[in-house]
């Protein structure tokens, strides 16, 4: 058997896309490992189908972290044989690179995002200098790229020149069939209100989930669920506090994929409100987006471009006209209080997912990897 080694930075708990692509890479017939690290916080890893390691680093954040991480990184591939490597994301792509050349490798490159546009660089012109270097000195001599929307592949490509394969990060239509569908009163919840659910594992600054929480306020007979971590999840309890929002807000943290689902089956709308503050979120197109669709839960999103073009094609949501909670709300209450549109709504959702599913998105990388058995 090839043996392939795909790496990331995070904790592989939640990463439901580099799971979804060992998976494909374990059916084609691929000896696949997985690396990532270890937190003190991480959550446990249900058992699968190819092998995983997690390291365990001294720090975990700051440049220490991200030194260490790709020193452990390049160390692990050195002393362990594959045909190829796939490296998610620019955090790994330095080591990917080198043990390719020393090993003579072949090097796949799956870029999650506009990486040196995320908001974390922008406030540190060293950093995104620094990691804007190393990219423009590796990305135009990859042959094998994917990313996740043609917005970015775009991007990419006239940047540096290259051909960028476009893989969305969609739900397999199995899943639907292994998550165990439980009541509201299973789960803790309210029979008689709607449910508004707002998850991901980046519950970050300029994600609209301060206006999320500050519109319950003005929200009538709703919960919010928030499902997921991120840098403001701690101000925005604060916020419930300080508007007296505990009977409307709920927090759930960061849970197991099935778990997720779980919630995500029961609520009555999706809310995916990334603000236009930066180039990665202005053509980003969230995996919680496409969560909803195959929960069957319509959508209420801000107005980007690459999510706007799902809600019309398949009718399926709303966009908002702006971040103003007031507004935000106003859409939410109109949008619950219409039981025809959310129906039809609802049905348009079942035929988003027989065509934006991972059994049908995975051929793009089934048609490369082929190429290395």
């Amino acid at each position: 058997m090839k043996r392939v080694i795909v790496s990331v930075i995070n904790d592989l708990s939640t990463d439901q896309r580099v799971h979804k692509v060992c998976t494909t890479l374990h059916k084609l017939g691929y000896d696949v490992t997985l690396v990532g690290r270890r937190q003190r916080k991480s959550l446990l890893l249900e058992k699968r189908d190819y092998k995983t390691k997690r390291m365990f680093l001294l720090f975990e954040k700051g440049p220490l972290f991200y030194l260490e991480f790709q020193k452990r990184l390049f160390w692990y591939m050195m002393f362990h044989k594959a045909e190829v490597l796939v490296a998610n994301d620019l955090d790994t792509l330095l080591p990917n690179y080198i043990i390719s050349k020393l090993k003579g490798s072949n090097l796949v490159y799956d870029s999650h995002e506009l990486f040196c546009e995320v908001p974390e660089l922008q406030s540190n012109l060293i950093k995104k200098k620094l990691w804007k270097r190393l990219e423009r000195w590796i990305f135009p001599k990859l042959k094998f790229i994917f990313t996740v929307n043609k917005s970015i592949a775009k991007i990419y490509s006239e940047e540096y020149n290259v051909d960028v394969k476009v893989v969305r990060n969609v739900p397999l239509l199995s899943n639907q069939n292994v998550v165990e569908h439980l009541s509201k009163e299973d789960l803790g919840l309210d029979k008689d209100r709607k449910i508004i659910v707002l998850q991901g594992a980046g519950i970050n600054i300029d994600r609209g989930a301060e206006e999320a929480v500050q519109s319950m306020q003005f929200v009538d007979n709703a919960k919010l669920l928030i499902i997921g971590s991120g840098d403001v999840i701690y101000v925005l309890k604060q916020v419930v506090l300080d508007l007296k929002l505990s009977d409307k807000v709920l927090f759930i943290g960061k849970v197991p994929f099935k778990k997720l689902m779980q919630y995500t089956y029961l609520a009555d709308l999706g809310l995916t409100l990334d603000k236009d503050t930066n180039i990665n979120y202005k053509y980003s197109l969230p995996n919680k987006l496409f969560d909803y669709i195959h929960a069957g839960v319509p959508v209420l999103s801000s107005d980007l471009i690459e999510i706007r073009n799902i809600i019309k094609e398949y009718e399926i949501g709303d966009t908002i006209d702006n971040h103003e909670p007031k507004h935000i709300a106003e859409k939410i209450n109109s949008i619950l209080k219409d039981e025809t549109k959310l129906t039809v709504w609802k049905k348009n959702t079942k035929i988003a997912a027989a065509k934006l599913n991972w059994e049908l998105e995975e051929q793009q990388l089934i048609a490369v990897y082929k190429q290395f058995l």
